[in-house]
């Protein structure tokens, strides 16, 4: 039989490093169920580097949708993360239909359509970054309420802006932008230049923006983060790391098409382990 539970976590090791690295913070226990949920996360998240054209992409995330809502039970079962995600929703009395709001978002990820306004780009990270946050948060407290759900909003937000504008420079080469189109025009800033890998003072200001907002959102979840259960507090463990990458963006000579937003795995290790052991998962 298929180590499903071991399947998920040398996926995520492997294709999300900073999650996996956090869940080491978390109750050995509970550590399975949050490898299924983000070896999910990662499924659906890479459709569109699987496919060569919008369509099969979207066939493919509505499977994952009817695996969700328990149809196709015999190809659940031969696929390591969707049987391992099922059980993770089972056992953690997990709703449902946030998994499935989860892959209809990830539709967006298949067309270079822009995004008209902060409020879109908003309600997709919600959708998305929150709600893993959200989930995992549920997972670390056995499938009861874990506290924090504003908190979740806010720190899935920041963190999900926090990685759109770390891999603008991907983004632009397959021909997507996530700067909303009306923070393009705020700035003057152009998307075809986006696309070009040409930087304009009106591309840097619109970064700067988005920089801003990430933070906006990072400081609303740090002012509710009372309300999080301690025993949930891995979950938001890598949002701690969104200091750490904006302050490299914010460097002067800082290139949003040349300058590669990293940091080695010790620094983002120790931003982890000093944020668990304050007992400040935000950092």
């Amino acid at each position: 039989m298929m180590d499903t539970a071991a399947f998920c976590e040398k996926l995520v090791r492997e294709q999300d490093p900073d999650r996996y690295f956090a869940t080491l913070f978390a109750p050995a226990e509970r550590r399975p169920g949050l490898f299924a949920l983000y070896a999910f996360n990662s499924e659906i998240a890479r459709v569109r580097e699987a496919v060569s054209e919008p369509i099969p992409g979207e066939i493919r995330l509505a499977w994952w949708r009817e695996v969700l809502q328990g149809q196709r039970p015999d190809e659940a079962s031969a696929h390591p993360v969707a049987e391992a995600i099922r059980t993770t929703i089972a056992a953690n009395r997990l709703p449902a239909d946030a998994f499935v709001r989860m892959t209809e978002a990830r539709v967006l990820d298949l067309y270079n359509d822009p995004i008209p306004s902060v409020n879109d780009l908003e309600g997709y990270t919600g959708d998305t970054s929150s709600a893993l946050i959200r989930l995992a948060s549920i997972i670390l407290v056995g499938g009861g309420e874990p506290g924090g759900a504003e908190a979740s909003g806010h720190a899935g937000v920041a963190y999900a802006i926090t990685g759109l504008l770390r891999a603008l420079p991907f983004h632009a080469e397959r021909g997507q932008v996530f700067i909303p189109a009306e923070v393009l025009a705020r700035h003057g800033a152009r998307r075809d230049d986006i696309l070009a890998g040409r930087s304009s003072h009106g591309v840097y200001a619109a970064l700067r923006e988005m920089r801003a907002m990430a933070r906006h959102h990072l400081e609303a979840a740090r002012r509710v983060s009372r309300e999080i259960k301690p025993e949930a507090s891995a979950a938001f463990l890598p949002v701690a790391l969104c200091d750490l990458y904006l302050k490299r963006m914010e460097k002067s000579g800082y290139n949003p098409f040349r300058t590669l937003i990293e940091a080695p795995q010790w620094r983002r290790q120790a931003a982890l382990w000093t944020a668990a052991k304050r007992g400040r998962p935000l950092g």
